[in-house]
C-alpha cells in the first residue's frame, strides 16, 4: 500500500509516516535464502583456493577469503508493520488461519529474498499482538481493540520466524497511544483510559507523556512482559520518542515539566533526557532479563546537521535531535543500543541528506563502540519520481556499503514494499548481493560461546539433492548448523581454506534435537562437506571433519 509521508521542504527531507521501527535454550537460525543453485556450480565451489591449503603451503597460515567474496556476515532483515494493517495482518478481522498464512508467505518470500531476520511490529499503538496483561488486544488485528483474535499472533510469529531460521526481533513503538486524538474511542479499561493524565493530544494523535516518571515505567513494564515470555532475539524501538512537529502546534507538557523538571532549565534537554531514560532503562531491563537478547534503535536518519553542532553531518534536513528530541548519538557513543539501524531514507547524491554523505558518519559515530551498524532503506520510495524510479538505486546503497566495513547490513521498509513496488530492486539486490548465505553478525559482548564441531554422520545423493544428517557434539545443543561444500575429494595434507567465503557456504539449518536433516539442492555427488555449529548468538564452531559423496 502507498505510505503517506510528509513532502519535502528544500531544506527538510522526507520521511515515511509509519511507525519504525522458545524458551528453548537456543533458537533457530540462519536463513538458506534465495538462489542456492548458483552454490552448486564448479565455478564458484571449485575455485582456486576454496578448499586447498594457501598459496605456499605454510603450515598454520590464517585463510582469508578472496578480495572479490561478499561479506561472510550481515543482518538481511526487513520491518512487517501492523500499524494501519501497513503489513501485516494485510486488513483487519481476517481469521486466525488467513492471518496465519499471510505471516508464513511474508516469511516464506523474506527466505526467499536472501534475508536472514525479521522485525515484526508487535505493539503499534500501546496496545499488543499477546495476550498482554497490561494493554488490550491490538485493533489492527480484529478490527476491534480488545477484541481476541483467536490465537496468540506472538508465539506463532516467533515459532514460524525459528522455523525457517530467520531472527525474530520484537518492534515496538514505545509512547504513540492511538492515530487518532478521542480517548473515548479506547476500549474501556485502556491504561490510557484509566490514567487520562498520563496522556495528551498532539497533531491530530494520542501519545503517553514521556516526561512522567510513571509512564515510563508502565510503558517498560508492558513492554517487558513479552520479552519476558517469548524467545524473541531481539528487541527494536522505531523513532517515535516525542511526537514528530506539526506546524502551529506546541507540546502540551509545560505542566509536567514544571513538576518533573529534575533541575533542567531548557525544556528541549529535559525531554531528550526523557528519552535518554527510556532507552537506558530497556537496555538494562531487557539485559537482566535476557542477556542474550539484542536491544536496537532505528533512528531518523540525521542527528543533527554540522550547521547546528560540529559533530553533526554535512546535511541540511530536519534534526531528530532538535525536533523529537532523540540524541541517538549519544546512545551509541554511551553503549545503551547494542545496534543502531538508522532511517537513511534518501538517494544518492540528494543536496539536504545524501545517502553517501550519512553512511560514513554513521560509521564514525558507531567506530570503536561495539554497537553494531545496519542502515534503513527505503524499498517503499522505489518508483517514485527522480532517482527512485530507477530500480537501481537500492542495489547502488548496498554497493555503497560494501566499502564501508562499519556497516553490517540493512533493513529495508517494509514487507509490503518488497512484494509491490520494490519487487524488481529487491530481486537486482537478491541477485547481486545476497545469492548466498549470511551469518549474523556476533555481538561479542552478550556471552555466548561457539559450540565443538558436529559430525556428519550420514550422507546420501538422490536426484533431488544431496541429504546429509548432522549430530551435534557430545554434550552441546547449537541453534543451528552451517553447511560448506566444495567440488572433488579432501586432500589429507591441505589445510582446509574457503569457510570464511560465504559462495562455499551451501546453506544454513536450524539444528533440531538429536539428529539434523539438510538437503543440498542440486548436489548429486563427488562433493566434500563441512559443517559447523552455532550458538544463538552465532558464534561458529571449528568445522567437521571432511565428509565425501561420491
Amino acid at each position: 500500500m502507498a505510505i503517506p509521508h510528509r513532502a519535502a521542504g528544500p531544506s527538510e527531507p522526507d520521511r515515511p509516516r509509519h511507525p519504525i521501527p522458545r524458551d528453548r535454550a537456543f533458537p533457530r537460525f540462519g536463513a538458506l535464502g534465495g538462489a542456492l543453485a548458483l552454490l552448486m556450480t564448479g565455478s564458484l565451489l571449485g575455485a582456486p583456493g576454496a578448499h586447498a591449503a594457501p598459496e605456499g603451503g605454510e603450515e598454520g597460515r590464517a585463510c582469508t577469503p578472496a578480495p572479490d567474496a561478499p561479506p561472510k556476515r550481515q543482518m538481511r532483515a526487513e520491518w512487517i508493520a501492523g500499524v494501519e494493517n501497513i503489513d501485516w495482518p494485510s486488513e483487519p478481522g481476517l481469521s486466525p488461519e488467513a492471518q496465519q498464512a499471510e505471516l508464513a508467505d511474508l516469511y516464506d518470500e523474506a527466505v526467499d529474498n536472501g534475508l536472514n531476520a525479521v522485525f515484526v511490529q508487535i505493539r503499534p499503538t500501546a496496545d499488543a499482538f499477546w495476550p498482554s496483561p497490561h494493554e488490550p488486544w491490538s485493533e489492527w488485528l480484529t478490527g476491534e481493540q480488545g477484541s481476541d483474535p483467536g490465537y496468540d499472533p506472538l508465539a506463532f510469529a516467533v515459532e514460524q520466524a525459528h522455523e525457517r531460521g530467520l531472527e525474530f526481533h520484537g518492534w515496538f513503538n514505545p509512547y504513540r497511544v492511538a492515530m487518532h486524538d478521542d480517548p473515548s474511542r479506547l476500549v474501556a479499561d485502556h491504561p490510557a483510559r484509566r490514567n487520562p493524565d498520563w496522556v495528551f493530544a498532539y497533531g491530530g494523535k494520542l501519545y503517553y507523556d514521556p516526561g512522567l516518571p510513571e509512564v515510563r515505567a508502565f510503558v517498560a513494564e508492558a513492554m517487558m512482559d513479552a520479552v519476558e515470555r517469548y524467545d524473541m532475539d531481539g528487541v527494536h524501538f522505531d523513532d517515535y520518542f516525542y511526537p514528530y512537529p506539526v506546524e502551529g502546534e506546541e507540546i502540551p507538557d509545560e505542566d509536567t515539566f514544571a513538576e518533573h523538571g529534575r533541575g533542567f532549565d531548557d525544556i528541549g534537554d529535559w525531554r531528550r533526557d526523557n528519552v535518554n531514560l527510556l532507552i537506558q532503562e530497556m537496555d538494562a531491563a531487557v539485559h537482566e532479563a535476557k542477556p542474550h537478547v539484542k536491544f536496537g534503535v532505528s533512528p531518523f536518519g540525521i542527528w543533527r546537521n554540522s550547521s547546528s553542532d560540529p559533530d553533526g553531518s554535512d546535511t541540511t534536513g530536519f534534526e531528530s535531535y532538535d525536533g523529537i528530541y532523540a540524541d541517538s548519538r549519544t546512545w551509541v557513543r554511551e553503549g545503551w543500543v547494542d545496534y543502531i539501524n538508522p532511517q537513511v531514507y534518501w538517494e544518492i547524491g540528494l543536496a539536504a541528506a545524501d545517502y553517501a554523505v550519512l553512511v560514513p558518519w554513521w560509521e564514525g559515530v558507531t567506530e570503536g563502540t561495539g554497537v553494531h551498524l545496519y542502515i534503513g532503506q527505503a524499498a517503499y520510495k522505489v518508483g517514485n519520481e527522480g532517482a527512485w524510479s530507477d530500480p537501481r538505486e537500492l542495489t547502488d546503497h548496498l554497493a555503497f556499503n560494501r566499502d564501508h566495513p562499519g556497516v553490517q547490513g540493512d533493513v529495508f521498509f517494509s514487507a509490503t514494499s518488497l512484494r509491490t513496488n520494490a519487487a524488481e530492486a529487491m530481486g537486482i539486490v537478491a541477485e547481486e548481493h545476497y545469492a548466498h548465505p549470511a551469518l549474523i553478525p556476533v555481538k561479542e559482548d552478550l556471552g555466548g560461546e561457539a559450540p565443538s564441531a558436529p559430525a556428519v554422520v550420514g550422507a546420501e545423493a538422490g536426484e533431488g539433492g544431496t541429504e546429509l544428517t548432522v549430530e551435534a557434539g557430545p554434550g552441546d545443543a547449537p541453534a543451528a548448523y552451517a553447511v560448506y561444500g566444495f567440488d572433488g575429494a579432501p586432500d589429507p595434507g591441505e589445510q582446509l581454506c574457503g569457510l570464511e567465503d560465504p559462495r562455499n557456504m551451501v546453506g544454513t539449518v536450524p539444528a533440531e534435537e538429536g539428529r539434523t536433516v539438510f538437503t543440498a539442492p542440486g548436489d548429486t555427488g563427488d562433493r566434500t562437506y563441512y559443517v559447523t555449529a552455532l550458538d544463538r548468538l552465532h558464534h561458529e564452531s571449528e568445522p567437521s571433519e571432511p565428509h565425501h559423496v561420491e
